[in-house]
């Protein structure tokens, strides 16, 4: 994928500000947050939404909610967090390649 802001992310060729990273995900802080704590969560194999997940490749996203925790632990997030993901255009989509925003750091309100 050439063209993907994130799989340049992952191959190194975009810097980001790493948060945590294994052979199936990386994690880094969002350049643009929303939130006082806003980390994406990318799996390092392209799948571009929710809507081409099936048996091949689900596993990268079990992974990467079995590290959610971890995750929000390890950038201070105690007393809870959010985890959204778009799915196309009309879900808000920009980047098509799933990622999952771990955002928290304030009580956050109701969502849309």
């Amino acid at each position: 994928m050439d063209n993907c802001v994130f799989c340049k992310i992952i191959d190194g060729s975009i810097p980001s500000n790493k948060v945590y990273e294994d052979d199936k995900m990386l994690a880094f802080h969002d350049i643009a947050p929303e939130a006082p704590v806003h980390v994406v969560m990318i799996p390092k194999a392209h799948i571009t939404s929710v809507d081409a997940l099936n048996a091949e490749n689900i596993d990268y996203i079990a992974h990467i909610f079995s590290k959610a925790g971890e995750i929000a632990k390890s950038v201070g997030l105690e007393n809870g967090y959010r985890i959204v993901t778009n799915c196309g255009a009309d879900g808000g989509q920009t980047v098509f390649h799933i990622h999952f925003h771990l955002m928290g750091g304030k009580k956050l309100g109701k969502m849309v």
